[in-house]
């Protein structure tokens, strides 16, 4: 039985990519530039420590423009995201995000879902006074690839069996550090991720996780309750 369920941000708990959309404030030639070296990353033609750096060098962003990602994350939840958390916490399963992106983004996100601040893993950047970029933390393992394999590894006993729900490359690579990974699809289908992982779900919407991951026991429990079961028909 599953006890806990790390969903990855970007592409997976809401429908943007954070560095893209941070892209939007600089002008279309170089929010075109970071699509693609995105892109690159996810699908593993590019190591994630290639580009995480470059990314960022190049859009230099404020305090305020992640702020403003953060609540972009949250107008933007993928389909069934919020009722899917809810249904798990309602069977009492832990809850977190691992995610490449901005963790002073990634939490607003969090609380919206009820996610506890110490089951959000992300990349913490520093700002000087006026809110300008100084740099990332070099110290985090998410920056750079097998990052969420690492940290996932490392997780205490307590939280396993640990399914990871994510759309990309470095999800993928992390498979091997959890009990049940699932690949996502509902926003980038990602080839090498659907041609590679046992469990893939097509999208849009999480609702067919819940079928994936939970046991007769919890589906019947589910079944019960009238909002769960409308989730489950979805």
């Amino acid at each position: 039985m599953i006890r806990t369920i790390y969903f990855d941000c970007d592409s997976t708990l809401s429908s943007i990519e954070g560095i893209d959309e941070l892209g939007h404030f600089a002008g279309d030639k170089l929010s075109k530039q970071l699509a693609k070296l995105t892109n690159q990353a996810m699908n593993g033609a590019l190591p994630l420590e290639g580009v995480y750096p470059q990314r960022l060098e190049l859009l230099r962003p404020t305090a305020s423009q992640v702020a403003s990602l953060g609540e972009s994350y949250i107008a933007r939840l993928v389909p069934q995201a919020e009722e899917v958390i809810i249904a798990l916490g309602h069977l009492g399963k832990q809850i977190g995000i691992v995610s490449g992106g901005i963790r002073q983004a990634v939490l607003p996100l969090a609380r919206h879902l009820g996610i506890p601040a110490e089951r959000v893993h992300a990349v913490e950047l520093a700002f000087d006074a006026d809110g300008g970029y100084v740099d990332f933390d070099h110290e985090s393992s998410l920056w750079k690839s097998g990052g969420k394999a690492s940290l996932l590894g490392a997780l205490p006993a307590r939280q396993h069996p640990i399914c990871l729900v994510g759309d990309g490359i470095t999800d993928l690579e992390a498979a091997k550090s959890v009990e049940l990974f699932v690949g996502f699809g509902g926003v980038a289908r990602r080839k090498v991720v659907e041609s590679t992982c046992e469990h893939y779900l097509p999208g849009p919407g999480l609702g067919g996780l819940l079928e994936i991951l939970l046991d007769e026991e919890e589906l019947a429990d589910l079944r019960e309750q009238p909002v769960f079961a409308a989730l489950l028909q979805s």
